[in-house]
């Protein structure tokens, strides 16, 4: 890697929700931008913890027993093996750190395609 990373250009080049793109790699993980808006589906990760950061908008992230709501500038990280829902009333940007290959549904058949901008 020669240059900062811009991670406002790189949210700017596509629109589409729930579409993680891949900016950089490190330590056999993604480092990515997303883009979200309304409930994604219920789901858990049961080999990795799921780390959300917001970049842009406010952040639901529901568990079965409570709901985490994340600002701009907030993370939260959550545990592997715990089931839970992203919802964003308005469209939020995220940065996610997940090791590479990971299922964003937390299942391969599920999942959408990884991509890199």
């Amino acid at each position: 890697m020669n240059d900062a990373i811009d991670l406002s250009q790189k949210l700017s080049t596509f629109s589409d929700h729930w579409s993680p793109r891949t900016v950089a790699q490190f330590n056999a993980c993604d480092v990515m931008v997303v883009k979200v808006e309304g409930e994604f589906v219920w789901h858990k990760h049961d080999d990795t913890d799921d780390f959300f950061l917001v970049l842009k908008g406010v952040l639901d992230i529901e568990l079965r027993d409570r709901t985490v709501t994340l600002k701009p500038g907030q993370m939260y990280i959550v545990p592997k093996g715990v089931e839970h829902r992203p919802v964003a009333r308005e469209e939020v940007h995220l940065l996610l750190i997940e090791p590479t290959g990971t299922p964003n549904t937390g299942n391969a058949a599920t999942a959408a395609a990884r991509k890199v901008v």
